[in-house]
């Protein structure tokens, strides 16, 4: 079983940055792609970024590309997502997930607890 914790969320004003961190555990972190995911209050989950599992191949969506950077120390087992500029509407709970798949598109099993940011106007 994969545990996945992630931290580093919080408030910031527009334009501002956070970098958050998804720590995981298990033997075989290497093997495992990575994405980040959010969700905004009375909103569907929405895809972020991803990376695969030798930290190649990142992928964003439309709405974050040039803000968001999308990184992984297989090392110390854990992904972060370094967001700059951020913007209102990147209000959401963050949650991090892995996937048996190197370079997956969908069937992310594993999900952490999720870390809540906000970004004020």
């Amino acid at each position: 079983q994969v545990q996945l914790v992630e931290s580093g969320g919080g408030l910031v004003q527009a334009g501002g940055s956070l970098r958050l961190a998804c720590a995981a555990s298990g033997r075989t972190f290497r093997g495992y792609g990575m994405g980040w995911f959010r969700q905004a209050p009375g909103k569907e989950r929405e895809f972020v970024a991803r990376i695969g599992c030798s930290g190649d191949n990142p992928y964003y969506a439309d709405t974050v590309r040039g803000r968001f950077t999308i990184s992984r120390d297989n090392a110390k087992k854990t992904v972060y997502l370094q967001m700059n500029s951020l913007k209102p509407g990147d209000t959401a709970d963050y949650y991090c997930a892995a996937s048996l798949a190197c370079d997956p598109v969908s069937s992310y099993l594993y999900w952490g607890r999720g870390t809540q940011v906000t970004v004020s106007s």
